[in-house]
């Protein structure tokens, strides 16, 4: 467990007054205990050389006893000194101390050697310690011999242990008494930082609502005696007022807390109120989380307004048709809308972060890079058709790449939009046949024109001689086959004419079911001679529909013809009318039971002249005058061969054959009782 800053505090303030101690304590030992061994060199010496001076008279005198008698006196004067003897010049002792004999190891112990005045050594004798000092006694320049005395180092050593224990137990108590006061002028420094650190540990949990510094005893509008409530700083007790922006004392300078502090300082309630070191942290702190407050709720005000706006950018992108995706400068894929999701057949996450070589054939991928290189290094717009084939189907495409600028005006990616012009293709091919159908129309209409007088004239006259010609005949037979084939030819004419010819409409409300049982009323009979049975199912509800009765009528001729004729002979047809009233059409059903229509050719039989007939039942002309009558009428026509159920179940149709469905917009008048 790691130790707290307060503990690191108190031990470091402990530790550096124990190493203090310790230094100073050295100090003044080392300094003591010099002085001691200097003080008693310099007493021995003093002893020895006096002892020296004085036994040179007894030395030439030859007086032993007298030489005793200073060297005991010698020894007497100080419990420290242990011995002290005379050696002659040659080495050979005259008088000493010792009560048990001379140790003659003395002898050689310690010499002095000329020019020494004196030598000194440090002795052990096996129980304590000596400082042996020898000095030459001479007279003149004559050396009489050498004068020894030893001083004992234990009484020194304990003296100096005395006064070194007295040294270290002051200096411990010394050491104690400052960490108690470093401790106790460290408490509040521990104590604020604490106080800091849980406040920090709020702001991190979310809680920017914190107060680390202490309340004031007065406040700024106390101590200025100020009324004004609008003031920012006014009641405001958590936060000094030099910290406020748009604060309305007078003094103060307009702006933050970095524009208006050198005024602030100068002002009575900055001198009164601010702190310590410590104090100004913890102001700085709280108006460090006051100011975090305000741009978080900023953020989180702007981060919304992105979402929201990203949100509608990205409806915006993935409602609109056409596809649109962000790659970066190596063609990786950033962003991708739902209609280019829907074309690659993948979702978003299987698109963003691949590139166009993950996604599309080499050779395409390859091509797609070249144009995305190109666009980068030159900066334009590349627009483009694409024709592409997907599962045997054939699909154009729309496309545009812009390439993308960062705010450096520097290109950082591509933005490409396209749509899938495939019906567009389709309607521009059709209007291309249709004004070649028109021309057609044009140049049939002129045709049919001009061969429908001979064709009058060569029927007049066949049945002419059909009047003359003998009964049985063979010129009889001939020319019923001419007025025949004549009668075929007029009327592959007349419906030329019709296809070709444009005739204004006579609009008006019309009952739809009257007119379809108008029409049923005129077919029934032949269709009776074919065994073809005719169903009917009329809705009660049908609202009135807005056209022209007679041609609306000739569709469900042709309707019925083509019925008639797919079915041969053994069948039936069955008209059913019903009023969708969420589209406000009115949906006409007429299905047959007949062969129906193959798969390839479904697209196909509204074409004019297209027809599956011989060339004596049909022009192909029917569904094609069906398909542009119901147009102008603002309706739709389709077909299912086979049905399909949902139609099936609408009017019980058989499941083989063919359903042609027409829808009518119903008049803006509706009957009654329809909401």
């Amino acid at each position: 467990m790691k130790l707290g800053l307060r503990s690191k505090i108190y031990l470091s303030i402990f530790f550096l007054l124990l190493l203090c101690g310790t230094v100073i304590f050295s100090v003044v030992s080392w300094i003591m205990k010099g002085t001691l061994l200097e003080e008693n060199r310099k007493r021995g010496l003093t002893v020895a050389t006096n002892l020296a001076a004085r036994i040179a008279e007894p030395m030439l005198a030859d007086d032993f006893l007298r030489m005793k008698t200073l060297v005991d006196e010698t020894v007497q004067l100080d419990d420290d000194i242990y011995y002290a003897f005379v050696l002659d010049r040659r080495g050979e002792p005259l008088a000493h101390t010792f009560r048990g004999g001379f140790p003659v190891q003395l002898k050689q112990a310690n010499r002095v050697e000329p020019p020494d005045k004196f030598h000194i050594r440090l002795l052990d004798s096996g129980k304590f310690l000596i400082y042996d000092y020898a000095v030459p006694v001479r007279i003149g320049t004559d050396r009489l011999g050498t004068v020894r005395i030893g001083l004992l180092r234990t009484r020194i050593q304990e003296a100096l242990n005395r006064l070194l224990l007295s040294t270290s137990l002051a200096t411990g108590f010394v050491v104690i008494i400052a960490a108690f006061v470093g401790s106790a002028l460290a408490l509040p420094v521990t104590r604020r930082i604490k106080i800091l650190q849980r406040s920090t540990e709020q702001v991190l949990r979310g809680n920017l609502d914190v107060r680390t510094a202490s309340l004031l005893k007065k406040n700024c509008w106390q101590i200025m005696n100020c009324k004004n409530e609008v003031c920012p700083a006014f009641g405001n007790r958590g936060h000094r007022c030099w910290y406020l922006a748009g604060t309305l004392c007078p003094r103060c300078v307009e702006g933050a807390y970095a524009r208006k502090i050198e005024s602030c300082v100068q002002c009575s309630v900055y001198r009164q109120c601010s702190g310590d070191e410590l104090q100004r942290l913890a102001e700085s702190f709280d108006f460090m989380t006051l100011s975090l407050k305000d741009r978080l709720a900023d953020l989180r005000q702007a981060q919304q307004r992105l979402e929201e706006q990203k949100r509608l950018l990205r409806t915006i992108l993935d409602a609109t048709p056409d596809f649109v995706f962000l790659q970066d400068l190596s063609s990786v894929y950033l962003a991708a809308n739902k209609a280019f999701c829907h074309f690659m057949a993948r979702s978003e996450e299987d698109i963003v972060g691949k590139t166009d070589f993950d996604l599309f054939a080499p050779a395409l991928a390859e091509k797609f890079y070249a144009e995305d290189r190109e666009i980068i290094r030159s900066g334009k717009t590349l627009v483009k058709e694409n024709r592409i084939r997907r599962n045997g189907d054939t699909r154009w495409l729309y496309i545009m790449k812009v390439p993308v600028y960062d705010a450096d005006g520097r290109v950082s990616g591509l933005l490409c939009s396209g749509r899938d012009i495939s019906e567009f293709k389709r309607v521009q091919h059709q209007l291309v046949q249709s004004q070649k159908m028109e021309t057609v129309g044009q140049l049939t209409a002129g045709i049919a024109h001009e061969i429908n007088t001979p064709l009058g004239i060569i029927l007049g006259y066949a049945q002419l001689l059909l009047d003359d010609a003998a009964e049985g005949s063979q010129i009889q037979t001939d020319l019923k086959i001419i007025e025949k084939q004549t009668k075929v030819c007029r009327r592959i004419v007349s419906d030329l004419l019709a296809f070709s010819r444009h005739t204004d409409s006579r609009a008006g409300s019309l009952d739809l079911n009257r007119a379809i049982e108008e029409v049923v009323a005129v077919m029934k009979h032949p269709l009776d001679l074919e065994r073809v049975a005719l169903k009917r199912d009329y809705a009660d509800d049908l609202p009135p529909v807005h056209g022209d009765v007679e041609k609306l009528k000739q569709v469900f001729v042709n309707l019925l013809n083509n019925a008639r004729d797919a079915i041969g002979a053994n069948g039936s047809i069955r008209i059913v009318t019903r009023f969708d009233r969420r589209s406000r059409r009115v949906v006409v059903y007429v299905a047959d039971t007949g062969s129906g229509i193959p798969a390839d050719r479904m697209d196909k039989i509204f074409d004019p002249f297209f027809t599956t007939k011989s060339v004596d039942k049909g022009t192909g002309l029917g569904l094609a005058v069906t398909f542009g009558i119901i147009q102008e009428h603002g309706g739709s026509i389709e077909v299912e061969s086979p049905p399909s159920d949902a139609v099936r179940q609408v009017c019980r149709a058989e499941p083989h054959g063919t359903v042609f469905i027409i829808r009518l917009p119903a008049a803006p008048k509706t009957m009654k009782g329809e909401p």
